[in-house]
């Protein structure tokens, strides 16, 4: 860590127990220089400076030691690409452009020269390789399944007045179409949540259904479809069904709450892996409506506030619970035997920090 890092963290105001904890917890645990994919959660919580215990920036390591000229399966026209995994079950980049996603939500420039082991290329040329090698399935529930990275990268470098692109296959592809499409799949995903919005039912089942069915609970493509309509043009057009998917997420909060403490009271062998799911909803719906908050200019009402301090205290009481698992001290054993629980604990207190920040305590 550089002198004015240091500086800086010695100089920040105090912050809530939680909160410093999972700060902590990202910040250390998140820095292997052999674990690209926990890397690139360090930079979404820390920034581009994020530095891997080896003392080179994340995003250095991830370039150098990672990144690969095309493979087959990166998709045809792809310049570069990552691997999914490592030999050993390492993530490297198990959602397809997660990595250069993360580069550009986090404000690297598109000329940044990024230094990989065949030569050097700049982030544009990445980006590039992306838009060169999509391809837009919309019938396809696997594509959705693993869109939301590609659809937040694409939405963070083309505006509704500057759209389209050329794919490698010769295709013209308009991103208003895309995420038109994106947001009529994500309103038929939420379909059961929005039933019991409309209905004022305390809870929706989780069944893997709809949105449940993705990773994370779908709030990574909550997060990339909703972001867009941060451009007037787009809100206008969405209208009031973009007002009611922001309360569908906010509906979301109780009515999963419910079903973490009935789970873990009716089966509390499994409440480190309980507990770890809690931290990966709640850190996410902090992260999610944090964007629409910094991004959208949300202006919440009083109700949506205090969910937003429910969810303050939820995730507070599940790192609290957490520690009295010991889980964090036990992270080295969890690697060996619960692989899953030791990635969440790293990558869901980096999204729940990052999450935590956007709603800054007043």
């Amino acid at each position: 860590m550089t002198v004015l890092a240091l500086l800086v963290l010695c100089a920040a105001p105090a912050r809530p127990h939680a909160q410093q904890t999972l700060r902590d917890q990202c910040f250390l645990q998140a820095a292997e220089p052999t674990n690209p994919w926990a890397l690139a959660h360090g930079i979404t919580a820390f920034g581009l400076d994020y530095p891997a215990k080896d003392g080179r920036h994340a995003s250095e390591v991830i370039v150098h030691d990672f990144l690969l000229q095309a493979k087959p399966d990166a998709g045809p026209g792809a310049k570069y690409s990552f691997a999914r995994f490592a030999s050993d079950g390492t993530p490297i980049e198990p959602h397809t452009n997660l990595i250069a996603k993360t580069f550009v939500l986090a404000g690297m420039a598109p000329s940044t020269k990024l230094k990989a082991s065949f030569g050097t290329l700049t982030l544009q040329q990445l980006t590039d390789s992306v838009r060169a090698s999509f391809r837009h399935v919309p019938s396809s529930e696997a594509y959705w399944l693993d869109a939301a990275w590609t659809l937040d990268l694409l939405s963070h470098q083309l505006t509704p007045k500057n759209s389209k692109f050329t794919t490698s296959d010769g295709k013209t592809v308009d991103l208003n179409v895309v995420m038109d499409d994106a947001f009529q799949y994500l309103e038929k995903a939420d379909g059961d949540l929005a039933f019991g919005l409309e209905h004022h039912l305390p809870q929706i089942d989780k069944r893997k259904q709809g949105i449940y069915a993705h990773h994370c609970g779908g709030l990574h493509l909550v997060e990339a479809v909703l972001t867009w309509a941060r451009y007037p043009e787009v809100r206008k057009a969405w209208g009031a069904r973009y007002d009611k998917q922001v309360e569908v997420l906010f509906y979301r909060l109780d009515s999963e709450y419910r079903q973490y403490q009935a789970a873990i009271s009716s089966a509390p062998q499994y409440k480190l892996q309980l507990l770890t799911q809690e931290l990966k909803f709640f850190g996410h719906f902090l992260e999610a409506t944090g964007r629409l908050r910094e991004e959208n200019g949300l202006k919440p009402t009083e109700l949506q506030r205090q969910t937003v301090a429910k969810a303050k205290a939820y995730l507070d009481h599940a790192v609290r619970e957490l520690e009295e698992q010991k889980a964090f001290e036990r992270m080295d054993e969890l690697k060996k035997s619960q692989n899953q629980v030791y990635l969440d604990l790293i990558g869901d207190s980096c999204h729940a920090s990052n999450g935590w920040d956007k709603w800054p305590d007043p």
